[in-house]
């Protein structure tokens, strides 16, 4: 059996590695896409591949339950739709919501949580009033994460819907304001592709860009399977239409300064899933040759054991505190802990 999420991943990869699956391997197989969230992009990926009957209902169950979220959160984007078509704001659509309403591969399969949106900052206020007066509210009542969200933060706080139960999170741009990268989030609402319905998503290329900073500019790599997983299916996707289709991500990545992330992301990704990325010496100079810090990166992406419990706890915690780091100064990270814990304790 294997150790670790590889195995997965070489499931996605290439599902016809899973004909010399045993009875413990599709468990744990299994297991580890229900924990990553990853079953029903399994499950279609497996589409056509013989395997146990048990195996098999499983797979059968996670297509049915995606399904079930899809028209939830197409749903949820018509509510949003409909909250704020009046406002003449561009609304942009992002992550997994924005793979489903544009018809997209890497939508297939994927799991969606809460919807996540994109608008102008100068627009904030009025898109606030406009979703509290549609019935959403505050998750976090608390004035110090209030402050907090508004002053550093690249959203709103987030908010729940009081009869449907289900959250938005209002982006102005896509990393915290106290983040080294600093995005153009004006060029990424400019870029967007605006659907029949009003709303728009990102540009293939700001996917990719948003995908990455996601990742590697703001997370502690939690759920990073099935982000690069996004990665890998919007590169398949495109870079079947478009031979240069990495060298138009390459140069969105650097204008928004995030190629070093979009390079790393592309490197993971195709160690992890074979993602068909490339590099270029003209007229961008990217290498993606695997560096030494890579193998952190994929022993922290693969953290899960056969029973889908997360492993390397050193390593995990190495990547949290790495998390932090990167969204704010030493001394604001230090105040910011410091508050925190006070509040928890008090």
């Amino acid at each position: 059996m294997a150790a670790d999420g590889k195995l997965l991943a070489r499931a996605l990869a290439d599902p016809s590695s899973v004909a010399t699956l045993d009875s413990a391997d599709w468990q744990a197989l299994l297991t580890m896409a229900r924990a990553e969230l990853l079953s029903a992009s399994l499950a279609y990926r497996l589409d056509g591949i013989p395997k146990p009957e048990a195996a098999q209902r499983f797979l059968d169950d996670a297509k049915a339950s995606c399904e079930q979220g899809r028209l939830v959160a197409l749903w949820e984007v018509e509510m949003a739709r409909r909250a704020l078509g009046e406002l003449g704001v561009p609304v942009v659509l992002l992550k997994g919501s924005a793979f489903i309403a544009a018809g997209l591969a890497a939508g297939r399969g994927r799991f969606v949580g809460d919807l996540d949106i994109l608008v102008p900052r100068a627009a904030i206020d009025r898109v606030e009033t406009a979703l509290l007066d549609a019935g959403w509210e505050w998750v976090k009542p608390d004035p110090y994460d209030d402050a907090y969200y508004r002053r550093w933060m690249h959203e709103l706080p987030p908010l729940i819907h009081r009869e449907r139960d289900r959250m938005i999170d209002v982006h102005h741009t896509i990393l915290p304001l106290t983040a080294r990268p600093t995005p153009d989030a004006a060029a990424l609402i400019a870029g967007g592709v605006r659907l029949t319905n009003g709303l728009s998503v990102p540009s293939p290329e700001d996917m990719v860009c948003h995908a990455a900073a996601h990742l590697f500019a703001d997370g502690d790599l939690s759920g990073g399977m099935r982000n690069l997983w996004d990665i890998d299916r919007l590169c398949f996707e495109y870079g079947s239409e478009d031979k240069d289709f990495c060298l138009s991500v390459y140069e969105r990545a650097h204008q928004h300064g995030l190629l070093p992330h979009v390079r790393r992301a592309f490197r993971l990704a195709s160690q992890l899933y074979d993602t068909p990325v490339t590099g270029y010496r003209s007229p961008i100079r990217v290498s993606l040759e695997p560096e030494p810090g890579d193998a952190a990166y994929l022993r922290r992406l693969t953290a899960r054991d056969g029973w889908g419990r997360q492993i390397r706890p050193v390593t995990r915690l190495g990547f949290y505190v790495r998390s932090h780091w990167l969204r704010m100064p030493p001394l604001m990270l230090a105040r910011h802990l410091w508050t925190k814990w006070r509040k928890g304790t008090g």
